[in-house]
Parts: C-alpha cells; sequence; structure tokens
C-alpha cells in the first residue's frame, strides 16, 4: 500500500511541478514565441485535474521494469500520458485537432517536454521517497 501512495503522490509533485513550467511558459510568451497557444491561467480550476491525473499516471511507476535507470523510467513513462493528450484529448475533448495541432505546430514538442517534466520529476521523488 506504501508504494501506490507514494506512486499517487510523485506523480501528484510531477504534475504540480510540470504545470507550473507551463503556466511559466504562457506568462513569459515562450509557448506564444514558438507560435503554440497554450497560457493557462494559474487558477484551482485548471490544476486540481492536472494534479489528480498526474496522480493517476504515478501508477504507471509501479509497473517492474525499468525500476532501477531513474531518468530514462521518467523519460519512457511520460510518453503514455503524452500520447493520450495528443492523440484524445486534443482531438476528442478539446477539439483542437489531432495532437492539437490548432493550437500551433509545435504543440506535440511542447507536450512532450511538459509530461517530460512530469515523468522525471516524478521519477526522481519515488527514488528519493
Amino acid at each position: 500500500m506504501k508504494k501506490v501512495l507514494l506512486a499517487y503522490a510523485a506523480g501528484g509533485l510531477g504534475a504540480v511541478l510540470s504545470s507550473l513550467v507551463i503556466w511559466l511558459f504562457g506568462q513569459y510568451g515562450i509557448n506564444q514565441s514558438l507560435g503554440v497557444a497554450i497560457a493557462p491561467s494559474l487558477t484551482g480550476h485548471w490544476l486540481y485535474p492536472r494534479i489528480v491525473w498526474g496522480g493517476l499516471w504515478g501508477f504507471l511507476f509501479l509497473l517492474p521494469w525499468l525500476s532501477g535507470k531513474t531518468l530514462s523510467r521518467g523519460l519512457l513513462l511520460s510518453l503514455f500520458p503524452t500520447a493520450v493528450q495528443l492523440l484524445v484529448i486534443y482531438p476528442y475533448h478539446s477539439y483542437q485537432g489531432i495532437a492539437g495541432l490548432e493550437l500551433g505546430l509545435l504543440t506535440p514538442v511542447l507536450v512532450l517536454f511538459f509530461n517530460a517534466i512530469w515523468g522525471v520529476v516524478t521519477s526522481i521523488a519515488l527514488k528519493v521517497a
């Protein structure tokens, strides 16, 4: 049970830090300078579901493979939420086209980058715990 709780908490922590980076990129106009229309407001309404889903995605870290390689495990497992965001959420829930391309051509790259932050932070948090 301890491992399950730690995986959820680490995933939530990864989501908080990833969300802060997304928000900062929007605040400083980095996303816009790359031609991507992602500039969320830092509100509970935006942050809460990201933390919950980050925690749920953290359960991937309970899988026994790649248990000793912190960085590669985080990067590899971050591909799962990236794929869901690009292939399910953007086209079918947000109506932003496949891979969110209606938000900008570099949207997939930024989503990959932001989720990599989630994966690496989650993996490091689990290693430290």
